[in-house]
C-alpha cells in the first residue's frame, strides 16, 4: 500500500535488551520474521473465486506485527486462527483485504492449516467514492431501518436490484 516496512529496528537486540525493555514496561511488537518464515514455508499459493490462481508473496508487506502490548493479538492471526477453528471453507472478505491474503496464506502454512479459497469482494462506497465502513462513521443498514426505509430501499442503496 506504499507504507514504509519495518526497518528492522529491534530485529538485533539481545535476549537481556529483550527482557529489559519488557520489564520496564515499555511498548513492544511482536513481529514474524518474514524471511524466515518464508524460507520454512516455501513457495505458497492461493485461489480467489474472482482473481484465480495467486503466487503468494507476504514478503511484500514485510514483518508483520502478530501481537503488541496492548493487543495480545493482531487482526493477520487472529482471522487466520478463526477460520480454521470455524472449519472456513470459502473466505470472504472485501477487496481492501486483498493483499493481506498472502500473509494469511503464510501463516496457515506455518500453523499446518488446511488451505481454503477465497472471495474478494467489491467495497461499497458512497458517492465520493469513499468506501462505507464503521471506522469512518459510514451508515449502518440498521440506521437506514431506523429511518423507516424499507427493505427494498437499503437493497436499492448498497447497489441491488430487485
Amino acid at each position: 500500500d506504499g507504507s514504509p516496512l519495518y526497518p528492522g529496528t529491534c530485529r538485533r537486540l539481545s535476549p537481556q535488551e529483550r527482557a529489559d525493555r519488557l520489564a520496564e514496561g515499555r511498548p513492544y511488537a511482536l513481529r514474524l520474521d518474514m524471511a524466515e518464515a518464508m524460507r520454512r514455508a516455501g513457495p505458497l499459493s492461493w485461489t480467489d473465486e474472482l482473481a484465480g490462481g495467486q503466487a503468494a508473496r507476504p514478503e511484500r508487506l514485510g514483518d508483520v506485527v502478530l501481537a503488541r502490548k496492548e493487543t495480545p493479538t493482531s487482526y493477520h492471526l487472529a482471522v487466520t486462527v478463526d477460520d480454521e477453528i470455524q472449519g472456513v471453507t470459502v473466505v470472504t472478505r472485501g477487496l481492501d483485504l486483498f493483499e493481506a491474503t498472502h500473509v494469511h496464506r503464510l501463516l496457515q502454512a506455518l500453523l499446518g492449516y488446511r488451505v481454503p479459497v477465497w472471495r474478494h469482494h467489491a467495497l461499497l462506497t458512497d458517492a465520493a467514492g469513499r468506501r462505507l465502513a464503521k471506522r469512518s462513521d459510514a451508515a449502518a443498514i440498521r440506521a437506514f431501518r431506523a429511518e423507516g426505509r424499507s427493505a427494498a430501499e437499503v437493497r436499492a442503496l448498497a447497489g441491488f436490484a430487485d
